[in-house]
This record gives C-alpha cells, sequence and structure tokens, in this order.
C-alpha cells in the first residue's frame, strides 16, 4: 500500500481562520475535516469538503472530544457510550457534507487529547471504535498502541501514522502542545524518509525509537504548514 500524505483541516470557525487549507490541498491525499466540537462549523465543513473534492482528496472524519474553548487538546472524563455517541454525533454530521458532495467518508482519526487518551485507555479507544463501526471506517492511530490493539480486535481496518511536524518522547508517545511551533521541512522530509526506509524515528531527545507508518500527518495549523507538506510529499512520491 502506498504511503500518503494527511492533514488535519477545517479547523477555522465562525469569523475566525485557522490553518492554510487552500495552499495545502494540492500537495495532501486524505483531509481529516474538523467535526464541529474541536473546531469548525456548518459552513467551514462544507467548504473544507468541497475543496476536497475539487482536489481529488479523500475526506476522513476528525472527531474530538467537546471541548470548543480548548481546541480539543484538554483530556476529558467521559463514559464510553457517552463519548461514542460524541463521536457517533460529529461524524454523522460531517458525513452529510460529503453524501451532498457525492462523496464517501474515507476514515476516521480522532483528534488531540481524544487520540492520545485512546492510545492509552481502553475504554476510550473502546469507545472510538464503536463509532469507527457504525459508519465501516478505518481508524488512523499509532501502531504499537491500544490504537492498533483495540481497533484490529475489533475488526476495524488500522492505519498506522507518523507525525512529521511534532516531537515524540523515549517511549514513541506524542508530545502534543496546546499550539505548534514552526517545523524545518527538510528536516521533517529526512525524518519521514528514515521511517520509511528504516522504520525508525528519532526521539526530542535524540533517541532513536521503533515507527511504522502508512500514513504521515502534518497540521494545517503548523507555522509553514504547507512548504512542510510539498516536503514531505516528495518524500512520499518518491517511496512510493
Amino acid at each position: 500500500m502506498a504511503v500518503e500524505l494527511n492533514c488535519d483541516m477545517g479547523e477555522a470557525f465562525g469569523i475566525y481562520d485557522l490553518g492554510a487549507d487552500e495552499a495545502l490541498m494540492p500537495h495532501v491525499d486524505l483531509a481529516n475535516v474538523a467535526c464541529g466540537f474541536h473546531a469548525g462549523d456548518p459552513v467551514v465543513a462544507q467548504r473544507t469538503v468541497r475543496l476536497a473534492r475539487e482536489h481529488g482528496v479523500r475526506v476522513g472524519a476528525h472527531p474530538s472530544y467537546p471541548d470548543l474553548q480548548g481546541f480539543g487538546r484538554r483530556a476529558m472524563a467521559m463514559e464510553r457510550s457517552e463519548l461514542a455517541a460524541t463521536l457517533i454525533y460529529q461524524v454523522g454530521a460531517l458525513s452529510g457534507f460529503l453524501r451532498a458532495e457525492g462523496m464517501e467518508l474515507s476514515h476516521l482519526k480522532p483528534h488531540g487529547a481524544l487520540y492520545g487518551a485512546a492510545a492509552r485507555e481502553r475504554e476510550v479507544a473502546e469507545a472510538v471504535a464503536d463509532a469507527a463501526a457504525v459508519f465501516g471506517l478505518p481508524v488512523m492511530g499509532m501502531a504499537g498502541t491500544l490504537h492498533e490493539e483495540v481497533y484490529t480486535a475489533r475488526g476495524l481496518e488500522f492505519w498506522a501514522e507518523y507525525y512529521a511536524d511534532l516531537d515524540y518522547d523515549d517511549e514513541g508517545g506524542l508530545i502534543i502542545t496546546r499550539k505548534h511551533v514552526a517545523y524545518d521541512p527538510q528536516l521533517a522530509a529526512t525524518r519521514v524518509r528514515r521511517v520509511l526506509r528504516e522504520g525508525v524515528a528519532v526521539a526530542a531527545s535524540g533517541k532513536e525509537i521503533p515507527m511504522r507508518a502508512d500514513t504521515v500527518c502534518v497540521h494545517s495549523d503548523t507555522p509553514g504548514a504547507a512548504e512542510l507538506a510539498a516536503a514531505v510529499a516528495e518524500v512520499l512520491h518518491g517511496a512510493n
């Protein structure tokens, strides 16, 4: 399977713009579109889906905890059934915009703190799987964590993901910050190349850690995201 570039997008809200979606879209294969609970609104979701259609980019749902003020990057304590219902609600909303454009929902990727919690907490991962199973969607996550264990045990297709614009700790966990900082495009491209060729990533400490990737992520709100995506896309196109 070709390794594809994915991007978290559609994260503007009302009059507030966030992310270089238009500049990024020509470089990416998959758009993970915000569903309104951490960012995005109906108009933004519709606009992002239409932009993806124009560029031939497949669209997945990017649901989160109901944490609009914290951009979904704060953990929340929710029962599995409540969390699953929250996710189904979000994915269902986005699927309506895709249907209106004659497109199908491609995948599901949890956002922010939800993504991190699902890697560590079984009940959270099961809630994500509950929602993905309703729509029959593949789920993105980190290899070797509860993402892979729970989703595959539930019979869901699992896509291992590497982040080109975030750092990892020595145990292979993501270092998630409230606000993304600029990341050198050539450094990101070099690191992606190593992941693809050697199955190795470099942690923030410099330690080498095992890494597997079916898809590589860049964030639309990373400063210089379009330039970074172009550099990573070039590596992926060469590898594929």
